[in-house]
């Protein structure tokens, strides 16, 4: 590919972009009153999970490699992670919160709500009272603090687990290459500690504290050139290694807080400018190592490495377009009036196309039902579509609440793009249509290669070489974290205490039971066919992936 190409291409991707418990049993006399209670009440006695050992950890660390396959953990490529790994749990079978994208898990791993909840159902959405004509980036600070506004500080639905710990006392630190960490605690101690510290994309909302950081460090560097071709693409390593020492050199120089974020931006900028698999994006992960390695010697050399849990989680998988699809110029093809945003108030039946990596948002405006059937029409007659969601109930789709998508905002539909068998150029399995060139890396499916995503956690309170094979996701972090640290959650959380991997927990686990729920509907001698699969697991279930087809 040549160097004009790229620059095209990265150009067009910019466009887009701005577009577009206790102990397990009680003694035998409380288990025999129990019992005796229970028969007299005439009923069962209740099957309670045990309820976890108190944790022996004083801090919490939480690392996020953006983008991370779990197949790319190897003692060549990531010693540092693979160690870690062999001395902790490694959670072979984590789900990333569908869509599989990075501001939808950011706001899930922060809170461990379902994206129904939290109110970020995808990295970009439209909602006329922030933005009346085209969609907008979840993660920026205009909107986060224009949704604050309207809605008295709940841009998020629910608390982070830096603001609940933040209230119970404590204080945080947030350190991330990417905007993204702004949604870990964008209120900057306003209700909590005044020593947490918050730094998102070499920015802070403490002039103070970044003086610090820039005087320490120097100031934030830029990202590599991305007008290159893809075998000249460099990995986003200045700024990831930049960020780390943010955190271990400036905001732990005075003590290390109850608990800390490090979000780092690779390996999800070389995928994204290559593919998984590249050198570029070898590179990115081997430097992420380092970063790791860097966290866990000022751990050591403070003397609280065996105070500290340690959480490595990605946000999402990774895949490889295999076939670029220009979805708005089908859609206008077939008469439907779609593009990217709105030149002015639009007429009802006007279609905003919102991409969002592997997935679409379609917003139909004044939700005519019409218009709504037409786009859903099209996508079951094509040949790239995946799993389609529908606010209202269409034969052959799924509903938003199946995916909890079904926010106050959510669109009339939202479609993954289909999954595809083989390996990319790299020999790195995962294949996808997409809305990008055909080659480069992307994600927000719900293809196993965008589902399957990393979680490895090592500590006190970690079963030490433990491979967990039982389901488990972004959303079981944030309450496993709070159990961790002592601190109750303000509301209800969506996702489960990671029981299995805890040290000083006997665990009788359930069986964990499959689920395929499949949508049909005949389009003349052909029938559209959806599918997605779940794991039921101790109350909790899982998305593992889902697909669809046209059938003769």
């Amino acid at each position: 590919m040549t160097a004009h190409k790229m620059s095209t291409r990265t150009k067009a991707w910019s466009r887009f972009t701005a577009r577009i418990s206790h102990e397990a049993a009680a003694a035998g006399s409380q288990i025999f009153l129990l019992l005796l209670a229970a028969l007299l009440l005439g009923c069962k006695p209740a099957i309670q999970k045990p309820a976890p050992a108190k944790a022996r950890a004083e801090h919490v660390v939480i690392c996020i490699w953006d983008g991370m396959r779990p197949d790319f953990v190897t003692a060549s490529g990531t010693p540092t992670l693979h160690a870690l790994a062999q001395s902790g749990t490694f959670f072979t079978n984590n789900h990333s919160q569908y869509i599989t994208t990075t501001e939808v898990n950011g706001t899930v791993l922060a809170t461990g709500v379902f994206p129904a909840r939290s109110g970020i159902i995808a990295n970009r959405e439209f909602r006329r009272e922030i933005n009346p004509l085209a969609s907008f980036a979840t993660e920026s600070v205009e909107a986060i603090r224009k949704g604050d506004e309207l809605t008295g500080g709940k841009y998020l639905g629910v608390s982070t687990i830096a603001e609940t710990v933040q209230k119970a006392g404590f204080s945080t630190a947030v350190s991330g290459t990417k905007p993204v960490a702004l949604l870990q605690d964008r209120f900057f101690g306003r209700s909590g500690t005044r020593d947490s510290l918050m730094l998102f994309a070499g920015k802070s909302q403490s002039p103070a504290a970044f003086a610090e950081i820039v005087e320490e460090l120097g100031p934030f560097p830029p990202l590599p050139s991305t007008d290159v071709t893809v075998e000249n693409v460099k990995p986003n390593s200045a700024q990831d290694t930049w960020t780390t020492r943010a955190l271990t050199e400036v905001f732990w120089k005075n003590g290390v807080p109850k608990l800390s974020i490090l979000w780092l931006n690779e390996p999800d900028f070389s995928q994204h400018m290559t593919a998984p698999g590249s050198a570029a994006a070898l590179a990115g992960i081997a430097n992420c190592d380092t970063s790791l390695a860097a966290v866990l010697s000022t751990l050591e050399t403070k003397g609280i490495r065996d105070k500290t849990d340690i959480f490595v989680v990605s946000d999402h998988g990774f895949s490889t377009v295999a076939k670029m699809i220009n979805l708005v110029a089908k859609f206008k093809a077939m008469g439907i009036p779609a593009g990217r945003e709105f030149k002015w108030a639009p007429a009802p039946g006007e279609v905003l196309v919102v991409n969002t990596g592997g997935s679409v948002c379609i917003y139909v405006a004044g939700h005519v039902s019409e218009m709504i059937q037409k786009v859903v029409d099209l996508l079951q007659s094509s040949d790239f579509a995946g799993p389609i969601f529908t606010k209202d109930p269409l034969p052959g789709t799924f509903s938003l609440k199946d995916a909890h998508l079904d926010s106050a905002n959510a669109p009339d539909v939202v479609f993954s793009f289909r999954a595809l068998p083989g390996p990319n150029q790299f020999g790195t399995p995962g294949l996808i249509y997409g809305e990008l060139e055909r080659g480069f890396g992307t994600h927000g499916t719900l293809g196993k290669a965008d589902v399957n995503n990393l979680l490895i956690a090592a500590g006190p309170d970690i079963r030490a070489g433990f491979r967990d094979l039982f389901p488990s996701g972004n959303i079981d972090v944030a309450p496993t974290v709070l159990h961790l640290l002592g601190i109750k959650a303000p509301e209800p959380l969506d996702g489960r205490v990671l029981m299995e991997a805890l040290a000083a927990v006997e665990w009788d686990a359930p069986k964990p039971q499959s689920k395929r729920m499949e949508a049909t509907r005949q389009i003349g001698a052909l029938t559209w066919r959806q599918f997605i699969q779940t794991t039921e697991f101790a109350g909790h279930s899982y998305l593992d992936e889902g697909n669809a087809s046209l059938e003769k």
